[in-house]
């Protein structure tokens, strides 16, 4: 009977990775076995269960009604054998945690805050990479992600780690030779500096009249990241719109200065650590995730003030 049951539980996992990877090959790769190993444990299960569980093309997979229904029961056996073997091993927090955020938060916030993550979890090994590029989660095998400004994968779960007003900056060389705008339409004759990413908006919200209205802008420079659009700024390329988290430091110090502050709508950039959802969430994820709460609880850039 013991041999049957850790034979279920192994299958129950292999089901479980192949549909969190999206396919046999992935999950054959993250556990370390054969494609055939992976789909011969697959088929043994659905033999078992008396049930097809999955619909395979050359393109894609999914899963059926009952498969559907098993994969929420196995997340959550799968879930309830990892508690259990967490709390024999008296709270050890292993394994290999890979992280990834976008440059200027990673840099300022999320790096910093690793020394005292891997201080209490000497055990695990973080794997961190700083991109802004939008890391699919699955497909790069990422544990949390850091994500700036709105979210659009609504298969992930989201834990809000702080919010950022963003603000329109420009330097002072650009100013001295360009001038300062008044009011939002005055950026009409300003080089606004923009992000390339298809997410991004095509204008800057303003609030006039007791609105919020987009204003139309455009520029020569077009960037993939805060930090690049940030040292355009500070050489004087043109106007700029930043988290304020991202250039405070640059603003106290007076080479950037705060521009239509008035019109300001305080728009928010929400800041989330994003993982993939459903029973199974390892407990380094969990570990990690927490400590960032905690550590950036304090930060007064990511009160949205």
């Amino acid at each position: 009977m013991s041999r049957i049951l850790m034979e279920r539980s192994g299958e129950m996992e292999i089901f479980a990775r192949v549909v969190q990877e999206g396919g046999f090959s992935a999950a054959a790769r993250s556990l370390d076995l054969t494609p055939s190993a992976v789909s011969k444990a697959i088929a043994r299960l659905e033999e078992r269960l008396g049930a097809r569980l999955l619909l395979r093309t050359t393109r894609a997979l999914s899963l059926t009604e009952e498969g559907e229904a098993y994969y929420q029961a196995a997340l959550n056996i799968l879930q309830a054998m990892s508690d259990a073997e967490h709390a024999a091993a008296a709270g050890a927090v292993r394994g290999r945690l890979r992280v990834s955020a976008s440059l200027p938060f990673g840099a300022m916030f999320v790096a910093p805050a690793v020394p005292g993550f891997l201080a209490r979890h000497p055990d695990v090994i973080v794997d961190f990479s700083a991109t802004d590029d939008i890391v699919d989660l699955l497909a790069e095998r990422t544990d949390v992600a850091i994500r700036v400004g709105d979210l659009t994968d609504s298969g992930l779960i989201a834990r809000k780690l702080g919010q950022s007003r963003r603000v329109v900056c420009a330097s002072a060389a650009y100013l001295e030779q360009h001038g300062a705008p008044k009011t939002p339409g005055d950026l009409q004759g300003h080089n606004c500096l923009r992000f390339n990413f298809r997410r991004s908006r095509t204008g800057w919200p303003f609030r006039q009249d007791g609105r919020v209205l987009e204003q139309p802008v455009s520029g020569n420079l077009l960037v993939n990241n805060g930090e690049t659009m940030r040292q355009m700024a500070l050489a004087g390329v043109g106007v700029a719109r930043l988290g304020l988290f991202h250039v405070a430091a640059d603003i106290e110090t007076g080479a950037l200065t705060p521009l239509l502050e008035a019109y300001n709508p305080d728009d928010l950039e929400i800041i989330n650590a994003v993982y993939v959802g459903g029973g199974h969430v390892p407990y380094r994820v969990r570990a990690f995730i927490d400590h960032l709460v905690d550590t950036l609880a304090s930060e007064p850039l990511l009160t949205g003030r």
